[in-house]
């Protein structure tokens, strides 16, 4: 990777990364909190309201972001329309949700998610007016911003959450806070990022953007509904709770796996974006992009398995305990998770969004198989079944398309990544055999965290992986700047 890349990576890693971990860090403890006050039932209905979310948020981009991130001589025309349609999306989406609440209780058979789903409803148009200025803010590389808005409206909506609970108002208190956080989220964001829309709309803009969005937009529904439809088999076909603890138990491993993924998707897809015309640079960064990226997810998706029981035991307590296996069986499923976003990413930089949607439509038909097993076996067959096709047979199609084009198989991402995989294992199985010690989970888990530490450590100073130190390359001018500003 060349220095100036290099340079502009880093900043943006450090920036994205750092607003990642604190935000999730301070949404993590009040997680942590709000679990030990509510119930998995309380959260089961908020899982499914927020999976009808994630999919309606995917129409209201449009695919308009990627495609004005991706042009490099986008106008303030392209601005406004963007805006303008946002907006009008989210406001016949937010009318749809919230006339369609009772047909949603009546499939869920729940009368409470009427007066929930409403409330939630208003998340669409929140989300909808801060979307062209986080838009503009990844396009200019500058996450710096955006960490102050998330830190900022994660402080507040924790507040607001745990306040809520210990005053009795229950579920009311998880809405409180998804709403509370999206609100000051977007008044930040409106603050620091000083663009005001003058309502201008061009239908020449419209078209351009659409034409390579409504693809990714296709491709956003799909990708919302395949990730979102285990919770909405679970919340139709077995109850509540059971919703609650998988919710609780894939929230953990999201942290970890979704999150670094998505801070490696926010700052690569600019940065090569700038580079898209240059093969050699492109390949360069696209493997070292894969590479670091698997080599952190890999290690701390699989310690997390390893540990899973002790790390619920000691966060949120014994009710939460069948989320366990869930867990498990959610990480082997998200250590591909990185694969799937950065092959996908690859085609957006390349321009080629219609191999997207197709990839999409392709990964949907395959996933109906283990909703199957949902449906007419159990919820474990299910996981099974969907890391063995969703994870394996997504991730062999994704890569050879994307990699296809710039000269970087499937074959050669394997290779890279079977390093990264042993050392994941070689942390896992001892992790893994400490909990069967017959001690407190309060004493194995801080002894399950050093022995993990210490093993992947040792092995990547000793077998001086590429990506390893690709890492230290990023992370050391980091820390040591950090150090120096503390004295």
């Amino acid at each position: 990777m060349s220095e100036s890349l290099r340079s502009q990576t880093t900043k943006g890693v450090w920036w994205s990364f750092g607003g990642s971990i604190a935000s999730y860090g301070i949404t993590f403890v009040v997680g942590i909190v709000l679990a030990r006050l509510l119930s998995p039932a309380e959260y089961g209905l908020i899982g499914i309201i927020m999976a009808l979310i994630a999919v309606f948020d995917g129409i209201i981009d449009s695919g308009f972001s990627n495609a004005l991130i991706r042009k490099k001589d986008a106008t303030e025309s392209d601005n406004n329309t963007m805006f303008i349609t946002n907006l009008v999306v989210s406001v016949f989406l937010f009318f749809v949700m919230y006339l369609g609440a009772p047909l949603i209780a009546h499939f869920f058979k729940d009368e409470q998610l009427i007066p929930l789903t409403k409330v939630m409803s208003f998340y669409l148009i929140f989300n909808a007016f801060c979307l062209i200025q986080r838009t503009l803010l990844t396009k200019e590389i500058d996450f710096k911003t955006q960490t102050k808005c998330n830190v900022i409206s994660s402080v507040i909506s924790g507040v607001i959450g745990i306040a809520m609970a210990l005053m009795g108002y229950g579920v009311w208190a998880l809405v409180g806070q998804q709403l509370s956080k999206i609100l000051f989220n977007t008044i930040c964001l409106w603050f620091y990022r000083r663009w005001m829309p003058s309502f201008c709309f061009s239908w020449n803009s419209f078209r351009e953007l659409f034409g390579f969005g409504w693809k990714l937009m296709i491709s956003g529904i799909i990708n919302s509904i395949w990730g979102q439809v285990n919770q909405i088999v679970i919340g139709k076909c077995y109850s509540a709770e059971t919703l609650g603890q998988y919710t609780k138990g894939r929230e953990y491993v999201d942290l970890v796996s979704k999150n670094l993924t998505s801070v490696v998707q926010k700052v690569s897809y600019p940065t090569l974006s700038k580079i898209q015309d240059e093969k050699d640079r492109l390949k360069n960064g696209y493997r070292i992009v894969i590479k670091v990226t698997v080599l952190v997810v890999f290690v701390l998706v699989f310690f997390m398995a390893g540990c899973a029981k002790q790390l619920i035991l000691v966060l949120i307590g014994e009710q939460w305990l069948p989320s366990v296996p869930m867990m498990q069986l959610v990480c082997f499923s998200m250590a591909l998770y990185p694969l799937h976003s950065i092959n996908l990413n690859m085609l957006q930089v390349q321009g080629r969004s219609d191999l997207f949607l197709k990839l999409e439509i392709l990964k949907i038909i395959i996933g109906v198989f283990p909703i199957l097993a949902g449906i007419f076996f159990n919820i474990y067959w299910m996981l099974v079944l969907g890391f063995i096709t969703g994870g394996c047979i997504g991730f062999w199609l994704n890569s050879y398309y994307s990699g296809k084009y710039i000269g970087y198989s499937t074959k050669d991402q394997i290779k890279d990544i079977l390093p990264s995989l042993g050392v994941a294992f070689a942390v896992a199985l001892p992790v893994f055999g400490i909990s069967f010690m017959p001690l407190n989970p309060f004493i194995l888990l801080p002894i399950q965290i050093v022995v993990g530490v210490v093993i992947a450590f040792g092995l990547l100073e000793w077998t001086k992986l590429e990506e390893y130190k690709e890492l230290k390359q990023i992370a050391l001018p980091i820390v040591n700047k950090f150090f120096k500003r503390n004295g």
